[in-house]
């Protein structure tokens, strides 16, 4: 759940001001402190060089002996059972399914209503329409109160109401102090249930979309991953395929008005709520608010194949650069798959953490052809993810520093991980992963997301158990089975120009065209059609 920046009320305010004057008192002496020992030892280097200089000519002093160690003998105990605190899940009689995420820390009561049914269902003619949706619901309102007016409202109780569309879903979002929240809940599912929709807004949301259609080509970052994920998935793949002009155009308010009645059914949504309240009372409220709706047929996720890039070498030309983004993909999996922990571990060794993967010190430290290098081997919940790596590179290094990053996906396949290697990628991912869920707000996101894509609840409790048995043999092993460079795609957006020498020493190169199609009106006047590079 996200939750908005909030106003707080006077006493909390004080309390906040005085906790505020504490941390900056603490801050300070560690300020201090900080500025203590660094004069110290500036002291201490001045006074060496000083005697290093008097001694200068003098026959050189005895080898001082090593330094004791002892913080390499502190034994590091394992990690704590990963236990978190669950939620508490409730299934209503519709097939509509609650979690409740006790937290009484603070007095806020943050609320989600996730729906089943994203941009992937929307129809090919009308791409865009679940983000226009999901801009166009809380900017429209409810029939009963404006959602210029709701603003208003909300503004004087330091709460938020959101709507949104994405991927796989659309939602609700609501936050609140919790003595605000019967208001604002009301007005939630006022807004969830009778939304107005009304074209001025839609009419506004389709300006800010076609703003972002006609800016899309600005960064060449942007282009390189655009044009990767529509090789990696298929152009006209639901997982790609990007919204234009004219689909964006094609959408009406109907078109919202029928997306709503066609998801907003109980046994495809998932309410979760978090904060200081009552459980028992929450319950029954959700009950009252909810258990009445009629179950509906639910949408069913959209059917595609993945059949994973065809290799080859795709080229988009930027004048105005004097870089190259490069880009080198190919299919990736899913979390479902058993192999998940050994590839999660691979993934660390070959591209994880900061400096210490095997790409950033291969091709950036001791090749110095990149200034940023990285990668990942994507695992989605429901379809295969994306195996990426990227590099941002000088036009005259584009061809070393893509060789580079073949060379090292492939010594995957040949090189198994170093004991160190393998014990760091291991340490990295449990410590991320462990960071990740160490809030009540963060573990009832997680169960919410496993629940809406059929995961079992103990998904992440076998997860730590899963990277703790992984070996090196695995990550060879895994590494040989998925990674195959001659079924990679690389695709460079940089300035042609300036790359020497030319992409053709990587192989045979494809143009790739990268014009935006001009708005519908445009087409029919082609003088005012913009070119769109």
């Amino acid at each position: 759940m996200k939750t908005s920046s909030m106003e707080v009320q006077p006493t909390t305010a004080t309390r906040a001001n005085r906790t505020d004057s504490a941390r900056m008192r603490m801050r300070g002496k560690s300020i201090r402190s900080f500025f203590a020992q660094a004069i110290a030892v500036c002291v201490l280097f001045s006074l060496g060089s000083f005697a290093m200089g008097q001694n200068a000519g003098q026959a050189p002093a005895a080898k001082a002996p090593a330094q004791a160690q002892p913080w390499k003998k502190i034994a590091i105990p394992p990690l704590h059972a990963f236990k978190p605190v669950q939620p508490k899940r409730i299934e209503l009689a519709n097939g509509l399914v609650i979690f409740l995420q006790e937290d009484h820390e603070l007095p806020f009561i943050d609320g989600s209503i996730l729906i089943r049914g994203g941009s992937r269902e929307e129809p090919a003619a009308k791409v865009g329409l679940v983000s226009l949706y999901g801009e166009a619901w809380r900017t429209s309102g409810s029939t009963a109160k404006s959602g210029d007016a709701l603003d208003a409202e909300l503004a004087q109780k330091a709460a938020a109401i959101e709507t949104g569309g994405g991927l796989a879903n659309t939602s609700v979002e609501w936050s609140s102090f919790k003595q605000d929240f019967d208001s604002v809940f009301g007005e939630t599912m006022d807004l969830l249930l009778h939304p107005a929709f009304k074209a001025e807004k839609l009419a506004m949301a389709q300006r800010e979309m076609a703003t972002g259609i006609s800016r899309r080509n600005d960064e060449a970052d942007g282009i390189a991953g655009r044009e990767s994920t529509k090789l990696v998935y298929g152009a006209e793949s639901p997982y790609a395929r990007q919204a234009e002009y004219a689909t964006v155009d094609a959408v009406t308010v109907d078109d919202l008005k029928t997306w709503h009645d066609r998801t907003v059914v109980p046994n495809g949504i998932i309410v979760s709520v978090e904060g200081d309240f009552d459980p028992t009372a929450m319950e029954a409220r959700l009950r009252k608010a909810f258990g009445p709706l009629p179950r509906g047929a639910a949408i069913k996720t959209v059917k595609a194949d993945f059949a994973g890039p065809k290799p080859g070498v795709y080229f988009a030309d930027k004048e105005d650069v004097n870089q190259s983004s490069v880009q080198i993909v190919g299919i990736g999996t899913v979390r479902s798959n058993p192999d998940y922990y050994a590839l999660s571990v691979m993934n660390e060794v070959f591209s994880g953490g900061t400096f210490g993967n095997r790409l950033v010190q291969y091709v950036r430290t001791k090749l110095g052809l990149a200034y940023a290098v990285g990668g990942s081997y994507g695992a989605a919940y429901d379809h295969p993810g994306v195996f990426r790596s990227e590099a941002g590179t000088k036009s005259v290094s584009t061809v070393a520093a893509t060789q580079a990053i073949l060379e090292e996906i492939g010594r995957l396949k040949t090189s198994p991980p170093t004991p160190q290697e393998l014990s760091k990628a291991k340490d990295q991912v449990m410590n991320s992963f462990i960071f990740n869920y160490d809030t009540p707000e963060k573990v009832l996101n997680e169960q919410v997301v496993l629940a809406f894509y059929g995961y079992p609840p103990d998904f992440l409790e076998k997860y730590r158990d899963g990277i703790e048995r992984v070996t090196a043999a695995d990550v060879t092993r895994v590494a040989n089975k998925y990674i195959d460079v001659s079924k990679l795609a690389i695709v460079v957006v940089g300035n042609k120009t300036e790359i020497k020498p030319p992409l053709a020493a990587l192989g045979h190169v494809t143009e790739l065209d990268i014009t935006i199609p001009p708005p519908p009106a445009e087409k029919a006047n082609p003088s005012g059609a913009a070119a769109g590079r």
